[in-house]
């Protein structure tokens, strides 16, 4: 799968703003961003519903609509009603059938946790039990490639970790996983990879813990005393800081010599240091984003 100089703009707004991305076969990738970053716009390219302005989409060497068509990408969309009067069984056994190469029903149905639910009909099931029914419809090709949008949503702790469960089951097959998700604790606990996108571009790319060192891989928490003058910024380690009611958080890269450079202070109270976590990452990369674009449209107003 690549994207290679894509560009996709819908009037003025650029949705899509020059990608660049590879993913080899095998790997489970979460591209993670705000609503409107241009995650769906992406995965609609990806999955041939749309077409790039410039720049090139392929999956499996060719088109999209080539791989699609041939059976070998499977895709779990939040869009879709679900049909009337039909049984579990009965809608998977007829998408199963315009595919030349279909996973098993009884595969399908025991990796989206449908093995019990088989028989029912498909609207009469709840909210998270159409999203199992909609993952399962995704694995009724056999896919070598597997899109999911918001896959857990609706579905509650039990389910999602099941459905995780089951995802990485398909994956470690060798099939490729493209998922996105507004829960970073998935992305952080099932992807091998994890693409930030932010104003149609890429910001980021890496494993969990890469995406967490490029900010700091740290938080270093202390109260402020009063008259406290030292420059944040300039201590050791230290990547950005912020102050929040008296109480500083340091980003840093080396959580020791900030520490000991702390030590050194007057009065420094309720001293924590702790790992950053992913969204500590993903809020840190996209209000970076989104702060050097205002500054763009605040030097455009100024004729600078």
């Amino acid at each position: 799968m690549s994207f290679t100089g894509v560009v996709k703009a819908f009037g003025a707004v650029r949705a899509v703003d020059v990608i660049d991305l590879r993913v080899p076969r095998g790997e489970a990738v979460a591209l993670l961003g705000r609503n409107g970053a241009g995650k769906s716009t992406a995965i609609g390219l990806l999955l041939g519903l749309d077409e790039p302005d410039s720049g090139t989409v392929r999956l499996f060497g060719g088109p999209p609509a080539r791989a699609v068509t041939a059976g070998r990408v499977g895709a779990m969309l939040q869009d879709g009603r679900p049909i009337r009067r039909v049984t579990v069984r009965e809608l998977l056994t007829f998408v199963a059938s315009t595919y030349p190469h279909p996973l098993p029903l009884a595969e399908s149905l025991g990796l989206a946790g449908l093995t019990e639910l088989a028989g029912r009909r498909v609207d009469k099931l709840s909210g998270g039990q159409l999203q199992r029914v909609r993952f399962a419809v995704a694995l009724a090709g056999g896919p070598e490639l597997l899109v999911l949008d918001e896959p857990t949503a609706a579905l509650d702790v039990e389910a999602r970790r099941a459905f995780w469960s089951s995802m990485r089951a398909y994956a470690d097959r060798g099939n490729t996983v493209l998922f996105s998700t507004h829960y970073l604790e998935e992305a952080d606990d099932n992807a091998d990879r994890i693409v930030v996108i932010d104003h149609g571009r890429i910001v980021a790319d890496g494993t969990s813990e890469q995406i967490k060192g490029s900010v700091g891989g740290h938080l270093v928490c202390f109260d402020l005393p009063e008259g406290f003058t030292a420059e944040l910024t300039r201590l050791p380690g230290v990547v950005s800081a912020e102050v929040r009611a008296g109480r500083a958080r340091l980003r840093t890269d080396d959580s020791d010599a900030t520490v000991v450079a702390l030590a050194g202070l007057d009065a420094i109270r309720r001293l924590e240091v702790a790992p950053a976590t992913l969204e500590d990452a993903f809020l840190a990369l996209t209000h970076t984003t989104r702060d050097a674009k205002d500054e763009m449209k605040d030097d455009t107003k100024d004729g600078l």
